[in-house]
């Protein structure tokens, strides 16, 4: 039996920012991970060793593209380039070549050459643009505020009744019904109504998509507009791999005492009198803390490490009633000979800076998600694929390099009596294809790959269905509703036993908001404060 002050349960980054922000006040952290390598969805491996490739490929096996995180201050305050995190900006922070034809759009940080890019390819588009941005980038002010705050009923609303006071009018005079309308839309319409080029339109609604919930859900509106808080935060990758991260997290652990253990999956957390007060491995090692804070997901956590006899029946199946969902996506991470050359942007120098958007056109996402309401793959997939070996040699050996390519809307029950063991090579082939659809050298290109169907989502990362954002992101299951009212300040019927994970607000990403949400919550009961952290 050892002792600690606090065991966070799982080493996914948002457990990591809890930990770091309470081994900075000076308590002793344990963090606990089920799998021999730390970071949960954001880890790097080194795989494809070979006598060509003796020291492999640094392959990402969860989340790559980092732009939420650096909206919060969290990497700022914990000043983790000290403990071996250093950043590349991705800039254009993504990229939409053309399907047919010539040309391509590049979103960079900088919003006036964004515009420019537009320009050439849907000049009818520059004003849209530049006046969604600016409608949006205001709404969002209050809306990040929200996220960065542990929810209450009013909080969404209050915010962006704040902003209109502080801020002046977050709408037009005369047009606020209608911007609230806006807000409440779905993030298809959204889209629609902005824009007019049908290639601007696919792309803004393929990267809005990346949250979850399908275009024409309501209330996701905002999915579309967060595009306005890429132009504040840009989007990074870390040097090495997107792990590298959480491997400064980690250094920052236990350069302030505390301890990270991979291969020790925890089975049950223990609780006495109603109070959480350790946890027990599956081997049968216990540890004990006075806090407990579990970064799994909120059904693992509540239904097999705490169990049905400590909650009560409503609770209970309260918790077992939140959406998870049918999937979400599937993702092959490649080791490659060459970089894609797009038939629309030949020699483009700055398309692999980013993420290249594969979506040809909304009518061809359409047809995917009818694939997928049907409970079949996509016979044609959207997809998004990253190079991060062209801004960052260390992934990738001399002349080679690595190419991640997510694709969505790939259910993780099937309807046609298939498993997604039987078919999940098929499936990577499909999306692989997507890639040589546009850029016809990579056919016959791939030396490796490693498939993550929503299967092996679910069995590497304990993301239940493949969920990469734990839950669905629709609007009942957001802010104060996530994971449900009646945990939504990251607390438990269990006294001492807290969550931190994607499940809780504000949601998925590589964001750790909800860490940094859960640690103000864990701090201020007891007897600490979280601004004197950032004093």
């Amino acid at each position: 039996m050892s002792n600690y002050d606090v065991i966070i349960i799982g080493s996914g980054h948002n457990g990591l920012t809890t930990g770091c922000y309470l081994a900075k006040v000076g308590k002793k952290v344990l963090v606990l991970e089920r799998r021999d390598t730390i970071g949960g969805a954001v880890c790097t491996e080194t795989m494809f060793k070979s006598s060509e490739n003796p020291n492999g490929f640094r392959i990402d096996v969860g989340s790559s593209v980092h732009i939420m995180i650096h909206q919060t201050g969290i990497i700022e305050e914990l000043e983790l380039e000290k403990y071996g995190l250093e950043y590349i900006e991705m800039d254009p922070i993504m990229s939409y070549p053309v399907p047919t034809g010539k040309g391509v759009i590049h979103f960079w940080k900088d919003v006036d050459r964004t515009l420019e890019s537009i320009s050439k390819v849907a000049p009818e588009d520059v004003k849209n643009y530049k006046e969604f941005i600016e409608f949006w980038g205001k709404i969002n002010k209050g809306v990040l505020k929200a996220f960065t705050t542990p929810p209450a009923a009013k909080n969404i609303f209050v915010e962006m009744a704040l902003n209109q006071i502080k801020d002046g009018a977050m709408f037009r005079k005369g047009e606020q019904a209608s911007g609230f309308q806006k807000v409440l839309s779905s993030y298809g319409k959204v889209v629609d109504d902005a824009f007019e080029n049908p290639y601007m339109k696919a792309a803004l609604m393929w990267f809005a998509a990346q949250s979850g919930p399908l275009p024409d859900h309501s209330a996701t509106g905002d999915f579309a507009g967060w595009q306005s808080m890429l132009h504040e935060s840009g989007a990074k990758h870390p040097r090495g791999g997107s792990g590298m991260l959480t491997q400064a997290m980690k250094n920052f652990i236990e350069a302030h005492g505390g301890e990270v253990k991979s291969d020790y999956p925890v089975d049950k957390i223990l609780i006495e009198n109603g109070k959480a007060i350790g946890v027990r491995t599956e081997p049968g090692e216990e540890f004990k803390a006075e806090i407990i804070v579990s970064n799994a997901h909120v059904q693992t956590t509540m239904l097999k490490m705490v169990g049905r006899e400590y909650l009560d029946d409503s609770l209970f199946t309260k918790v077992e009633n939140i959406h998870i969902g049918n999937g979400f996506g599937m993702v092959i991470r490649c080791a490659v000979k060459e970089l894609p050359e797009y038939s629309a942007a030949p020699g483009d120098p700055y398309i692999h800076n980013g993420i290249q958007l594969l979506a040809p056109s909304v009518q061809y996402m359409k047809n995917a998600i009818g694939d997928y309401t049907k409970g079949l793959p996509p016979e044609k997939p959207a997809v998004l694929a990253m190079t991060f070996s062209a801004i960052d040699p260390d992934v990738a050996p001399d002349g080679n390099h690595t190419m991640f390519v997510w694709a969505q809307w790939h259910p993780y029950e099937l309807s046609n009596g298939k498993t997604w063991d039987d078919i999940r090579e098929e499936e990577a082939q499909k999306i692989y294809d997507v890639v040589v659809d546009y850029a016809p050298n990579m056919k016959d290109k791939l030396i490796d790959w490693y498939i993550q169907s929503p299967l092996d989502i679910e069995r590497k990362h304990g993301l239940l269905k493949g969920n990469v954002m734990h839950v669905e992101m629709s609007f009942d299951q957001m802010f104060m509703f996530r994971p449900i009212p009646e945990m939504s300040r990251y607390e438990t019927p269990i006294k001492n036993l807290y969550l931190s994970s994607a499940s809780c607000h504000p949601g998925g990403g590589v964001f750790g908001a909800a860490g940094l949400n859960a640690a103000a919550v864990i701090l201020k009961n007891h007897k600490k404060r979280l601004f004197k952290i950032r004093d």
